[in-house]
């Protein structure tokens, strides 16, 4: 690969060489593009805060105030047969929020357009009936029918167990037991799992064993639930998991006779690390489960509700609700840092709309700049710390999409202080550069998390034990990386490269791990590649004639959720950021004025709405395949900025000067 150049793939005109000939279909098409470009620009300018930033809603399937329910049955023990917690009208909201959204056939989905979900209806029928809604109306009835036709709650994931066994409505001997010795384990074990992982399980191993088994109102039950001659069991039945299944009866008896100063000295650690990580951060991990157990966890531990640590923790979570007189609803966590530099980068693709605009935000982002070392330090100990974390405040957990993210963005505009700027950059590069993991590629939040073992814990079936590379954070990467002055030739660049064409799809497709999943993965993919000079026209050929290939009729393209089920392309209705990022690819590619391009464009142009913006109804965000999906707001509307920046301009904008 060294040394060689990118091939654009033979193929149609590109708009740019239509644009030049003059001919009258390409300007009117070119006029047209530049209109919906300035208003698509003027309304994503209109969402930007007085401080500088951005931030869209978060929001994903009503599980969220489900737990939110049964929280507060945590937090407040009902009196016999009666509950009326302090929050009760917050607690009626939330369950009329989920009525809302009960499908025809009485189950609740993952994602708008999905089946009916086991999990996500277990939880919402049991939450419902605590808020007090008749067990016998017409839609629990339906819901309670739903669950038995996919299997009853025996069939339920791990955590869906544990949430029900702590209040005693799934019995206690058949869910996983996650041990707070876990902190105790000798090489770092807690640190081969995934960061959100890590941040779930501790608080979790607090709950269980500190805090033993809350009532419910007397007469409470979801018997109901169970399908009738089905056994509870474990999860897994390979080899790896019977082994584990072994050693699962070993933590629970070393729960009732194990040495009391061992289990003291666990929970201790696990109690410190939990609140080492609460600090410079809004809650802890800044994501919604590992909050939530977290001030479970709290007052499991004996923390009285009006200390300090419980009451910043309560306030923490109860900032991820947006509640009005009559609504509410939960996000699974806040984005502002990923929102800002997206919309920055796209206004700064198309020629910087508002400098002083993007110039506000990129001081926004500088000041969010992570400078103190988390757990990514346990594997890269003398690295200097950087990087930026996707919520206002998380300094344990900075995210290397989201660092390659801004650095996209600080591209385009300087901040107030141009050596505060530079020194960002310089940081910043050092830090994803040695964040690189050892097959070239670059994952989430950690270094080489590959232990494949320990998908096979009993508690592992979140399908997100481990954060491996992807190819989409890897594109992303090379492209932030290139662009700021690092050469292709660069032996991290090139090792990326070599990740990314080994890990192409035989239909020419890349896997996307953090968004709806092939068309995302492939566009970054084709970006990266692009950024890394890479010679390799078969393959660009080939992702070219699969993009193609998956468009719809209606010019747009839309990819379902489901194609993580089944690993490979499921087809979706068309939506305006699936459809930005299909062009995207296409654009890096080399394709700028094929028939197909010019459909999409057309797509783009056809459902932008009066005030600029863009309508999308369906999920294209990724948190945990086949079990959390999001749907990021702001990414119906600066995706296709984007995407008509990029087809506006013609080619990229050049690389900027090394800053170092």
């Amino acid at each position: 690969m060294g040394g060689m150049e990118w091939v654009e793939p033979a193929g149609p005109r590109s708009l740019r060489r239509i644009r030049t000939q003059q001919t009258a279909e390409a300007r009117a098409l070119a006029d047209v593009v530049e209109r919906a470009l300035g208003l698509g620009a003027g309304a994503l300018l209109s969402m930007q805060k007085p401080e500088g930033f951005w931030h869209g809603d978060l929001t994903a399937d009503t599980s969220l105030e489900a737990d939110y329910i049964l929280l507060q049955l945590w937090l407040h023990r009902p009196e016999g047969a009666m509950w009326n917690p302090p929050t009760r009208s917050r607690v009626d909201k939330a369950a009329k929020a989920i009525l809302e959204r009960q499908m025809a056939d009485g189950g609740f989905h993952l994602y708008p357009g999905g089946a009916a979900d086991l999990n996500v209806t277990v939880k919402c029928y049991t939450a419902l009936k605590l808020a007090g809604i008749d067990p016998y109306s017409e839609p629990m009835l339906r819901a309670r029918d739903r669950i038995l036709r996919l299997g009853g709650v025996q069939n339920a994931n791990s955590y869906t167990k544990i949430n029900l066994s702590l209040f005693s409505l799934f019995p206690r001997k058949y869910v996983p037991t996650v041990p707070p010795e876990l902190v105790l384990l000798p090489g770092g074990v807690l640190y081969e799992m995934s960061s959100w992982t890590r941040s779930i399980v501790v608080p979790l191993s607090l709950v269980q064993a500190c805090g033993g088994q809350r009532p419910v109102p007397k007469g409470f039950t979801v018997e109901e639930l169970f399908l009738p001659g089905k056994k509870p069991s474990l999860p897994g039945k390979d080899g790896l998991a019977k082994w584990f299944h072994r050693l699962d009866k070993v933590f629970k008896i070393w729960e009732r006779f194990g040495l009391r100063n061992v289990r003291g000295a666990a929970i201790r650690e696990a109690e410190r690390w939990m609140m080492d990580r609460t600090r410079y951060s809004e809650g802890l991990g800044a994501i919604y489960p590992a909050m939530m157990y977290f001030i479970m966890a709290l007052d499991a531990l004996g923390y009285p509700s009006d200390h300090p640590d419980l009451l910043e923790a309560q306030k923490h979570f109860d900032g991820l609700m947006t509640e009005t007189e009559t609504d509410l609803y939960f996000q699974p966590a806040l984005s502002p840092v990923w929102d800002t530099a997206i919309a920055i980068f796209a206004l700064g693709e198309m020629g910087l709309a508002d400098p002083q605009a993007t110039a506000k935000g990129v001081d926004w982002l500088i000041s969010k700049e992570v400078r103190r070392k988390g757990d990514w330090a346990v594997k890269r100990p003398d690295l200097e710390p950087s990087g930026w974390a996707f919520e206002f405040a998380n300094e344990f957990y900075p995210d290397i999409d989201d660092t390659a993210m801004v650095l996209l963005a600080l591209l385009h505009a300087e901040g107030s202080s141009k050596a505060a700027h530079e020194n960002s950059v310089r940081r910043a590069m050092n830090w994803l550069l040695n964040m690189q993991s050892g097959d070239g590629g670059w994952a989430a939040f950690d270094v080489d998390n590959n232990w494949a073992i320990l998908n096979k814990v009993p508690f592992a079936d979140h399908n997100a034990m481990l954060d491996p590379t992807c190819p989409d954070i890897t594109g992303r990467v090379i492209e932030a990386l290139v662009r700021h002055g690092l050469p292709p030739s660069h032996p991290a660049i090139r090792k990326g490269a070599r990740y990314l064409l080994d890990s192409q799809e035989e239909n020419g497709s890349w896997y996307g791990r953090w968004g709806v999943n092939y068309v995302y993965g492939t566009f970054l993919a084709l970006r990266g590649l692009k950024a890394a000079g890479a010679s390799v026209p078969a393959a660009v050929q080939k992702a070219v004639a699969w993009l193609r290939s998956v468009q719809n009729a209606d010019g747009g393209w839309g990819e379902s959720c489901d194609s993580y089920i089944v690993d490979h392309y499921v087809n979706g209705p068309s939506t305006a950021s699936q459809t930005a990022w299909a062009l995207l690819g296409l654009h890096a590619a080399g394709d700028r004025g094929s028939q197909a391009a010019v459909r999409g464009l057309n797509f783009l142009l056809e459902t932008q709405q009066s005030d600029g913006t863009w309508k999308e109804a369906y999920a294209t965000g990724t948190g945990f395949p086949q079990v959390f999906y999001m749907t990021y707001h702001l990414y119906r509307q600066y995706f296709p900025v984007l995407a008509l920046a990029m087809f506006n301009s013609g080619k990229p904008r050049p690389a900027a000067k090394m800053t170092n």
